[in-house]
Order: structure tokens, then sequence, then C-alpha cells
């Protein structure tokens, strides 16, 4: 489970998010929506512990986030999944050694149980055999799904995903947003997506929650939030954003 309790945080004076709370239970896929600029990034940097809160304290899997120390918060990201917007790939390593370097860096391993793990994960995502290939020699869709494969790597309870169809063609994001979806069942994690993307947000999430004005507005199911009475939801699923 996540859990948030009473956490704010500001930037030069803004307050981007205030006191705010919210749990997630385990297995549980959440889409976070807003406009730009609203916190919905800020909320997955806080997850992962890249910055601190201000003031609240943030739980996942029963861990204060903000309690541990250097190793117990390394051990702990290594079950954090984390996809980038931009994939985020290594340019000057192969898919393999992009994969393998989480393993790397969070388990003790065999370079051979390395090799099992991310001919493993490369299946997952439906890309069976790529290793030996460099990242720009890869289509967009496949750097993204190489990304997921990485973010996978040490069989998180969590995964978080930034925009994660943001930039791809619609077929190319409906075999992304498939993948959400078999990943998260496969490995029982519980999904944080931040995302603006209608089709990603209605064909992924369990559950949505908007971000606006430094507060959390709980939207509820997809049907739920298309039927909202709330004008911030109402306009943002109507696409008057």
């Amino acid at each position: 489970m996540i859990k948030l309790l009473s956490v704010s945080k500001k930037f030069g004076g803004k307050k981007v998010l205030d006191n705010v709370s919210l749990e997630i239970p385990d297995g549980q896929k959440i889409a976070v929506i807003g406009p730009s600029g609203c916190g919905k990034s800020t909320l997955l940097r806080l997850l992962i512990r890249l910055i601190d809160p201000d003031r609240g304290s943030i739980f996942i899997n029963g861990k204060e986030m903000t309690l541990l120390d250097e190793d117990a918060l390394m051990k702990m990201r290594s079950k954090i999944g984390m996809v980038f917007q931009s994939s985020a790939l290594f340019d000057s390593l192969s898919v393999y050694e992009n994969i393998a370097f989480g393993l790397r860096q969070n388990a003790v391993l065999t370079e051979d149980r390395i090799r099992e793990k991310v001919a493993e994960k490369l299946s997952m995502v439906d890309l069976p055999g790529i290793e030996g290939l460099m990242p720009g020699e890869l289509s967009g869709g496949m750097q993204k799904r190489v990304s997921f494969a990485r973010a996978i790597a040490n069989d998180p309870s969590v995964i978080l995903y930034d925009e994660p169809t943001t930039g791809l063609d619609p077929v190319t994001s409906t075999v992304i947003e498939d993948l959400i979806n078999k990943l998260t069942k496969e490995l029982k994690a519980t999904g944080v997506l931040v995302t603006h993307q209608l089709s990603t947000i209605f064909r992924t999430s369990d559950r949505i929650v908007m971000v606006s004005d430094g507060k959390f507005i709980e939207a509820g199911s997809v049907e739920q939030a298309k039927s909202s009475s709330d004008p911030a939801v109402r306009n943002f699923i109507r696409g008057g954003l």
C-alpha cells in the first residue's frame, strides 16, 4: 500500500501540494490527472524520494520513506519501477546493458542469472532477442517497451509511470496501455500513472485522482469521473483543459 499523510510541498513560495492525504491499495492502478504544472510529477518524485516533502509522511509497503537511511532507501527503490516520459535509456549502452544496469546495482546475481532475467523481461514486453541492439536502432515504441523492461527488472511491487504514452501515435499508445495492464496484473504491482492522455486514463486506471490548486480531488472510477459534478474533473475529462 502507498499512503500519503498530510503532505505539503512548495517550490519558490508556491504550494504545489497543500496538506494532501491519499491511500492506494496494493494492486490498484491509479491515474493522477491535472493541468501542466499542477504537481503530478512532483508526486512521483516524492514517492521515489528524489525530493522530500516539506511536511507530512509518505509510506510505501509500511516503510516511511523519509526516515530511511541511504542503504534502506536504495533497497526500497529496487522494488519501485519507474517509467520515464522520454524512456531515458542510456544511449551508449545496449538494450541488454540498459536492463541489466539496475540488476547489477541492486542485487547480488551472477551474470548468467542477469542474462536470464533480461531475456525474461524482454519477453514480457514482447521484444524477445533484441539484447544486442542499441537504443538508436529502436523505434520510439520499442524504446518505450525497453524502458518498461528496465523498470520491471527487479520485479517491483510498485510501478510509477510518468506520461507513458505522450508523443506516441494512437496504435503505439494502445500497445503501451495494454502493456501497463498486463504488467500490473502479472507482477501484482500497484501502479501510479501521471498522464493527461484520455485514452490512457480510460483504458488503464481503476481509479482517478485529480490535482487542482494543490489539493487532491477524488474522482473515483472511470465511469464516476465521466459523470463527475466537480467542474475541474468534468472540464478535464471533457477536454476543456
